[in-house]
């Protein structure tokens, strides 16, 4: 715009160049790389039974925009949904195939897990899908890229659903989810003693998530009555994931007196918090700016 000095153009023109510079073509085959090359040594039969082995479907094979193809040289889903909403401003078409295509049935897992990196295809990533597309919808006005990334949306929204929420009482689950295991434990590894962690990032990522997923629903009923019933269901979902963040057990991962969240242990019909200040408990409070 010409409000910017030439300071700041030159600041715009290295980030963009920056972020055109990571694309990568990238090609990982899972069913390969477990089985190896029919014509080299056989490999250990653990392998089958090694890193990503439950991923068989996985066949990456595209340019893909890369965290940084210098010293991160993979992708990483979340860091990708960021990535897109700046890039649409110079690449719209681009912006829009990533999105799509981490949703593909070849990236995608069956049961509706987006693929986190190469290293751990399961780990779980902050849900930031939706709100990527959504904005780069909002710059674009693509209706058919918003009902193509939302019909597939709703499949991972089920896995999270499904698989993160294990006591099925709104409050969920997932793992670092992009703070770095900042706790007194890994919050990505099983707990002993059966315990289970209730996290209020986890929690609070869901509720952003329903959030994303509303707009997108809302925006699609204005051309198809078909999409009102799925409007429905993430409101109230949303309050579902509020009411249990905010009142579950007495008092939901809210701690009156601190004035704070904290993540929950809960054990033996038991929910002890887990009093801790860290950055787990800011989530919560951005998430509402982020869906505007």
């Amino acid at each position: 715009p010409n409000a910017l000095n030439e300071d700041h153009r030159n600041i715009s023109r290295q980030a963009y160049a920056g972020l055109i510079w990571t694309k990568q073509f990238y090609y990982y085959v899972i069913d390969s790389w477990l089985t190896g090359d029919p014509h080299a040594k056989p490999l250990s039969p653990e392998r089958m039974y090694g890193r990503n082995c439950d991923w068989i479907h996985l066949f990456n094979r595209d340019v893909i925009s890369m965290p940084d193809k210098w010293e991160y040289p993979w992708y990483a889903v979340w860091d990708l949904a960021f990535h897109m909403i700046p890039m649409a401003r110079i690449d719209m078409e681009f912006a829009k195939e990533q999105m799509i295509l981490f949703l593909r049935e070849w990236y995608m897992h069956p049961n509706g897990q987006i693929p986190a990196y190469e290293w751990a295809l399961s780990d779980v990533n902050p849900p930031v899908h939706a709100w990527a597309c959504w904005q780069i919808y909002k710059m674009s006005g693509d209706r058919e890229f918003l009902a193509r990334t939302f019909q597939k949306l709703l499949l991972n929204f089920t896995w999270w659903v499904n698989r993160k929420d294990i006591r099925g009482q709104h409050v969920f689950s997932g793992g670092f989810l992009g703070l770095d295991n900042i706790g007194v434990f890994d919050r990505s590894k099983p707990l002993p003693g059966g315990a289970t962690l209730d996290q209020a990032d986890a929690t609070a990522w869901m509720a952003f998530y329903c959030g994303c997923m509303l707009q997108m629903a809302l925006e699609l009923a204005e051309e198809s009555q078909a999409y009102c019933d799925m409007a429905s269901k993430f409101f109230e979902h949303y309050v579902e994931i509020a009411e249990a963040m905010n009142s579950l057990h007495g008092t939901g991962l809210w701690d009156d007196a601190d004035g704070f969240y904290y993540d929950h242990l809960y054990q033996d019909g038991r929910s002890t918090p887990m009093k801790v200040r860290t950055l787990v408990a800011l989530i919560p409070i951005f998430t509402n700016v982020l869906i505007q």
